[in-house]
C-alpha cells in the first residue's frame, strides 16, 4: 500500500510539472518557488495549533486545485503557476513522508510521526 500511495504522489507531482510546462514562465521559476509554501511553518511561532493550521492550509491539495482551477477559468497564468507550485510541493512532501500536521506538534502527521524519536537520558 505504501508503494501505491507513493506512486499516486509521484503522478500528482508529474501533473503539476506538466501544467507548469505549459505556462509562460521560465523553468527556473519552479525550483525558485518550491520552498515558498514552507513559509507557512512560521505559524509555529504562535504555537503548535496555529502552526498546524497554517501549514495544513498551504499544503492541502484542495487549495492547490482551487487556485489552479481559478487560474484556468480566469485565464490567469499567475494563479495557474501558484496552483502548480502548491501541488508540486505538497506531492513532493508526501513522497518524503511529510504529511498534514496534527495540532500536537510538527512531527505528528497524518502519515505518522516524522523525524527521530527523542533519546532517553
Amino acid at each position: 500500500m505504501k508503494t501505491l500511495l507513493k506512486l499516486e504522489e509521484l503522478a500528482q507531482l508529474l501533473v503539476a510539472t506538466l501544467v507548469f510546462a505549459h505556462l509562460p514562465y521560465a523553468w527556473w521559476w519552479l525550483p525558485a518557488l518550491f520552498l515558498v509554501p514552507d513559509l507557512s511553518m512560521l505559524g509555529y511561532l504562535a504555537g503548535p495549533r496555529t502552526g498546524a493550521f497554517s501549514y495544513n492550509l498551504l499544503h492541502h491539495k484542495a487549495l492547490a486545485l482551487l487556485v489552479g482551477l481559478a487560474g484556468w477559468l480566469l485565464a490567469e497564468p499567475l494563479l495557474l503557476l501558484a496552483g502548480s507550485v502548491l501541488l508540486f510541493h505538497s506531492a513532493f512532501d508526501r513522497l518524503l513522508g511529510y504529511g498534514l500536521k496534527h495540532g500536537t506538534g510538527f512531527q505528528d502527521t497524518h502519515l505518522g510521526r516524522v523525524g527521530r524519536e527523542p533519546v532517553a537520558a
